[in-house]
């Protein structure tokens, strides 16, 4: 069995095309999608896309989602920081009924086996919470009473929109990375299960899917065009920003 995972897309409809056309090279047998599809400039469309896939695929929420339906039934997370308030609302306000049933009939951690793995869990940023931060940077002692309990050999990631691929305590730890808004090189990150794990990265036209992006009414369009398509922070600079980020 071949299986992809893709997570945080964040409404990049462009970099998802290339990484599902990819997919599809890989003849997957089954697909998990871990999280982050929203907040993004093309919400609707990104959603509509994977409802329409003609391959098995299985859906976990992520932050984002979690944000997204609290600010639909009229609250606002106060695990969102400020700057990104703006971006929740207005894709609160994109989606339509059947979008919201969808987001919220997913569970937030899936698991199942794997030939070759065991059993796997897939999961947005821990096991327990999908707003922890770490990174393969993070101390293993830090994570080792996250981890503790864990009944999976494999444990598959997202949320901080870096790959990895680690051991924390007797557990493989691997980050997907993000499709839609990587930090480090531009272009489209995901993962393929089978026979063992890949890292797997996808160049796309990024002028094309920054210029769509900027054509959306998405309040931080320029912005996300400009530093989460054409030129994304650096891996470096973001591991010094989630450095500081505290785990319980």
């Amino acid at each position: 069995m071949r299986v992809a995972a893709i997570y945080d897309i964040h409404g990049n409809l462009h970099a998802l095309e290339a990484v599902l056309e990819d997919i599809r090279h890989a003849s997957v047998d089954r697909m998990v999608v871990g999280g982050d599809i929203v907040p993004g400039p093309m919400p609707c469309e990104t959603l509509d896309r994977l409802s329409d896939l003609d391959i098995p695929v299985q859906f976990i929420q992520g932050n984002g989602e979690v944000a997204v339906l609290e600010q639909i039934a009229g609250k606002e997370s106060a695990s969102v920081p400020q700057q990104f308030r703006e971006v929740v609302r207005w894709t609160a306000q994109q989606l339509r009924p059947q979008h919201e049933r969808l987001l919220a009939s997913w569970p937030k951690t899936l698991r199942f086996e794997i030939p070759g793995f065991g059993d796997v869990l897939f999961c947005h940023a821990t096991p327990r919470n999908e707003n922890e931060v770490f990174t393969r940077r993070t101390p293993e002692d830090r994570l080792l009473t996250i981890f503790e309990g864990v009944n999976a050999s494999l444990v598959v990631c997202g949320h901080t929109h870096m790959q990895f691929d680690r051991i924390v305590g007797k557990i493989r730890v691997v980050n997907a990375g993000s499709v839609g808004m990587p930090f480090g090189k531009p272009g489209g990150y995901w993962l393929l299960l089978g026979p063992d794990v890949q890292l797997r990265h996808t160049p796309y036209d990024l002028d094309k899917a920054a210029d769509c992006i900027r054509a959306t009414s998405y309040p931080d369009a320029q912005n996300f065009a400009a530093r989460n398509v054409l030129q994304p922070p650096s891996e470096k600079e973001m591991l010094e920003v989630f450095a500081k980020a505290k785990l319980k």
